[in-house]
C-alpha cells in the first residue's frame, strides 16, 4: 500500500524515479525518497513473488494510481535487471544510488580497471634490486632490445613518409598525438572546471642565497560547484628577482620532492626538507636560476592530483568525475600534474614580472615524467629540462633494461597512466595477451611532440643513486630517435648521425648541448641540480635572455 498511496496524486513518473532516484523522486517527502532510493530491487521481488497482495493493493488504489502502480512495477523491474547486469566490484563499497565518492583503497581502483578492461592477469613488474631472484630486472644489454624496430615518428598510419613540416603538424602529429591520450596517458576532459588564482602570501624581504626577491604563495582553487565533496585547491609560489629591470623568464618546477619553495628571510637558516640529502653541495638550483636573472615557480603536484591510486576518485580527476572512477581513457596523474601546470601557467601569464613567453618546465624523476607530458601537450611552455624520467618518460617501453612496462601496469604506478595503459601489461584478457610491441607510441614520439621546443633529457650516473632502473642508454637512444623531427621542423638535434639501435649514449659529463634537442649525463645522483648549469647556459642562448651582471651566489 505504501507505494499507492505515495504515488496517488501526484504526477510523477515511475520510470523516471527507478533511472534517476534523486530528481525522479522530487515530489515525495524524504522518507519516501529514501526507501525509493534504497528498495527498488527489493521491492520489484515483493510483488513479483505475490501476486495476491498486488491485486489487494490495486482494488484499493484509485485508477489513476493503479496506472502509477503498473508503471512503478515495470520501472521497479528495470533496476533489478540493471542492477543484476551490473558487477559488485564496479560499485563502491559505501555506494548508494546518491552517487556519493567511493572510498576506495589503490588495490579495489585498480581491480576495477582490470575488469572494465576485461583482464584477468597481469604480468609482474620487474624487481628493482640486483640481488633478486623473483623476477629481477634485466640488467644486460645484449637482452635489453627484444622488439628493436620502433614505431616511426614520420611515417603516417597508412604508411606514408612525412617529409614536411605541413604534414607532421596536420596530419602526423594529431594521430600521435590520439594514441597517447588513448592508450598511455589519458584525455582531459573536455569542460574541466575553472581556476582562479588568490595570491595568498606576498613577501618582499625574502632572499635566496644572498640576493634579494619578490615572493608570492598562491592558491588556484578549482570550481566544485558540481561536486562540492572534492576539494582542489592548487599550490604555487612564484619568487622572482628584485633588481631585475623588467620581466623575467621563469623556471616552473615539480615540486613534491624538496618543499614548497617560499624563500627565508636574510638571516634565517636555509630550509631542509627529507630529499635535501639528495642534493650535492653548492647553490641550489633556485639560487643559480635566480643569480641568471630567471624567477621560479615551483607547483605543489598533490594538490592537483594524489601520487596513488586510492586518489583517483578524488582530485581533479575525481572532480571531473564527480567521484566515480575512471573509464579507460580518462586521464592519469601525469596528465593532470600537467594540466595543473598548465593552469600555473594562466597566471604567471597575467603577473607583471614574468615574461610569459619564456617559461619553462622542470621535474625530477616521476616528476620529471609529469615535465615532459607538460612540455608535449601544452604548446605555450617554451623550454623543458627532464630530470631522471625513467619508464613513462623519457625511456622506451619496448627496452627490457631497468624498470619495465609491467611496474607502470601494476598497483604501484598505474595512477600515472591511462587505465588503457594495463593492456599492455596483461598476460591473459578477453582481448588476449598484448606486450609492450603492441604500444602504437613509444617515448621517442612523446620527446618528438615537444619539438621544435628546447629540450633538455638530464640524468645522474648509478654509482651516485641514478640507478640502471631509469635505463640512461635507453633513454638516450630515444632521444636519438625523436631528432629527425627536430630537424625536420628547422633545428638541431644531439647531432648522433649513428641509427638509434646503435646509438651509444656519450661519456658522462659530456653534454650534446649544440641543439634545441640536448642531452647531458652528470656525475650526481638522482637529481637534475647537477646540470642546473648548463641547463641555464643553454636555455639563455635559445630563447635569447641576457643574465644580468652581479656578484656571483656564493659557493
Amino acid at each position: 500500500m505504501f507505494w499507492c498511496r505515495a504515488l496517488a496524486g501526484k504526477r510523477t513518473n515511475p520510470l523516471a524515479i527507478c533511472s534517476n532516484p534523486i530528481r525522479g523522486t522530487a515530489g515525495l517527502s524524504s522518507m519516501q525518497r529514501f526507501r525509493f532510493q534504497i528498495a527498488p530491487t527489493a521491492t520489484a521481488r515483493y510483488l513479483l513473488a505475490r501476486p495476491f497482495h498486488a491485486q489487494q493493493n490495486m482494488r484499493s488504489c484509485s485508477s489513476h494510481s493503479k496506472q502509477t502502480f503498473l508503471w512503478l512495477i515495470v520501472g521497479l523491474l528495470l533496476v533489478s535487471t540493471s542492477e543484476r547486469a551490473t558487477s559488485q566490484s564496479q560499485l563502491a563499497p559505501n555506494a548508494t544510488a546518491t552517487n556519493a565518492p567511493p572510498n576506495w583503497t589503490t588495490t579495489q581502483d585498480h581491480r576495477n580497471m582490470m575488469e572494465q578492461l576485461g583482464i584477468t592477469r597481469l604480468r609482474p613488474g620487474r624487481n628493482g634490486n640486483p640481488n633478486a631472484t623473483n623476477n629481477p630486472a634485466n640488467y644486460d644489454e645484449a637482452k635489453a632490445n627484444p622488439f628493436p624496430d620502433w614505431p616511426d615518428a614520420l611515417t603516417l598510419k597508412n604508411g606514408q613518409k612525412v617529409t614536411t613540416a605541413e604534414a607532421w603538424w596536420k596530419l602526423r602529429r594529431p594521430e600521435i598525438v590520439e594514441d597517447f591520450e588513448r592508450e598511455v596517458i589519458g584525455r582531459v576532459p573536455k569542460a574541466v572546471p575553472k581556476v582562479t588564482w588568490t595570491i595568498t602570501t606576498q613577501a618582499t624581504d625574502r632572499v635566496v642565497g644572498k640576493l634579494p626577491v619578490w615572493a608570492k604563495q598562491l592558491s588556484g582553487h578549482v570550481d566544485n560547484s558540481t561536486c562540492p565533496s572534492i576539494s582542489v585547491d592548487i599550490q604555487m609560489t612564484l619568487v622572482t628577482p628584485k633588481e631585475a629591470k623588467g620581466r623575467v623568464p621563469v623556471l616552473m618546477m615539480f615540486g613534491g620532492f624538496g618543499g614548497g619553495g617560499f624563500p627565508r628571510r636574510s638571516g634565517e637558516p636555509e630550509p631542509t626538507n627529507q630529499f635535501s640529502r639528495f642534493q650535492p653541495p653548492g647553490p641550489s638550483s633556485q639560487e643559480m636560476l635566480i643569480e641568471a636573472g630567471w624567477g621560479y615557480a615551483t607547483i605543489i603536484p598533490n594538490s592537483i592530483q594524489a601520487d596513488n591510486g586510492a586518489g583517483l576518485t578524488r582530485g581533479i580527476i575525481g572532480l571531473c568525475n564527480r567521484g566515480q572512477p575512471r573509464k579507460p581513457d580518462d586521464w592519469g596523474s601525469l596528465r593532470a600534474w600537467a594540466w595543473g601546470a598548465a593552469r600555473g601557467l594562466d597566471y604567471l601569464e597575467t603577473d607583471s614580472t614574468v615574461d610569459a613567453k619564456k617559461v619553462g618546465i622542470e621535474g625530477v624523476s616521476r616528476f620529471g615524467k609529469a615535465a615532459l607530458v607538460t612540455m608535449a601537450f601544452e604548446p605555450r611552455f617554451a623550454v623543458v629540462l627532464v630530470g631522471s624520467s625513467g619508464e613513462g618518460g623519457a625511456k622506451p617501453h619496448r627496452r627490457d633494461f631497468g624498470e619495465a612496462v609491467e611496474n607502470l601496469t601494476g598497483s604501484g604506478g598505474y595512477h600515472w597512466m591511462a587505465g588503457n595503459f594495463l593492456k599492455y601489461g596483461a598476460e591473459e584478457a578477453a582481448f588476449g595477451r598484448k606486450t609492450p610491441n603492441d604500444l602504437p607510441v613509444d617515448a621517442h614520439q612523446l620527446i618528438a611532440l615537444c619539438a621544435p621546443r628546447p629540450t633538455f633529457i638530464s640524468y645522474g650516473i648509478p654509482e651516485k643513486g641514478d640507478a640502471n632502473w631509469l635505463d640512461q642508454q635507453g633513454s638516450y637512444m630515444a632521444t636519438v630517435a625523436a631528432g629527425p623531427v627536430f630537424r625536420l621542423l628547422g633545428t638541431k638535434d644531439v647531432g648522433d648521425t649513428d641509427d638509434y639501435r646503435t646509438a651509444k649514449k656519450p661519456p658522462v659529463n659530456t653534454g650534446r648541448l649544440d641543439g634545441e634537442l640536448a642531452w647531458r649525463q652528470h656525475d650526481g645522483g638522482h637529481e637534475d641540480r647537477t646540470n642546473m648549469k648548463y641547463f641555464i647556459a643553454w636555455a639563455n642562448r635559445l630563447i635569447q635572455h641576457t643574465p644580468p651582471t652581479v656578484e656571483p651566489a656564493t659557493r
